[in-house]
Parts: structure tokens; sequence; C-alpha cells
């Protein structure tokens, strides 16, 4: 993919899903990133990733439409954990180092801070997964902890799955 231009992150509509889907298969064939079957079922994918209100689905896309990338964010846990936000943030293969990612995480953090969560905690990110982690990190996340050998990598074998934090209100 050519950079064309600025990144637009829009909230995803039901006529993108061609658009995502590909991008979650793609992550899925990988196993490098996300615990997920290799090979997930199309419509069971989408009912996981199309993250119904109060929740939110984005796209990234060039200025001509082309989706880049994808995000679902959420409430982290029910009841009394519904204060904290958690997301997931996928990118196509041919359009990283673009600042597709950075794009979907300030998006990420701008609709939590508008929607009143405490803080975001992203669950499961894995320790080999170095883009993510630094640009987690460069963007206010700290790691809270490691859980050793949580995921089974495709090549390295057992890594460290990080719980990764960014306090937005009170705490």
């Amino acid at each position: 993919m050519a950079d064309t231009g600025p990144i637009v992150v829009r909230a995803a509509a039901e006529e993108d899903w061609p658009g995502i889907w590909p991008i979650i298969a793609e992550v899925a064939r990988a196993g490098e990133t996300f615990a997920m079957d290799a090979t997930p079922d199309e419509a069971t994918a989408r009912a996981d990733w199309m993250t119904p209100p109060p929740g939110r689905v984005t796209v990234a896309c060039d200025p001509d439409g082309t989706i880049l990338g994808t995000a679902n964010m959420y409430a982290n846990r029910p009841a009394q954990g519904s204060h904290v936000a958690s997301g997931s943030i996928m990118v196509d293969a041919r359009a990283r180092e673009r600042g597709v990612g950075r794009a979907l995480v300030r998006d990420l953090i701008a609709w939590a801070t508008r929607s009143g969560y405490a803080g975001i905690q992203f669950n499961a990110v894995v320790d080999t997964n170095v883009a993510a982690v630094r640009l987690y990190e460069s963007e206010g996340f700290t790691t809270l902890g490691t859980a050793p050998g949580a995921f089974v990598h495709p090549t390295e074998g057992p890594v460290g799955l990080r719980i990764m934090w960014r306090q937005i209100h009170g705490g």
C-alpha cells in the first residue's frame, strides 16, 4: 500500500466489514499477537469484533477510503469493572509503520476520556509484539505485570503476556 496522505479514523459501519475481515483473518493466520483461532469463522469473528454500543468499532482509512486498520473498544469488565475501558487494535500488514496504529490508539484514548472511563487496560499484549508495546508506552501506558509463558508464539514458543494500563480520570 502506498502512503497516500493522512490517516482518517472514523466509526465503522456495517458496510465496512468486507474491509475489516481480511485484516482480522491476516492477524489470526499469523498467530503472533492475538490469542485466537488461526482460521476463524467469519460470522464468529464478525460477532466478536463488531462491538455494539456503548462500545465502539472504528476503522483507520486512507483519504480515499481504503481501510488500513481497525479497533474495537468497550468496558473491560461488567459491573464493578465497567469504569475501565479496554480494546483491541489490528493494522493491515501492508500499512504498518505509517501511523495507523497510533491514530487508532489515540482515538481509543479520546473515546475513553469522553466516555468518562477511569483508565484503559489492555489485558493481553504479547511481549514479542515490540512495536505495540513501544507504541502503547509512548502514548502513556505502563506495564503492570507480565504473565510469563502465557502466550504460545508460533516461532518463539511460550512468551509473556503484559497487562498494560493508562490512567485517565481519578486514581
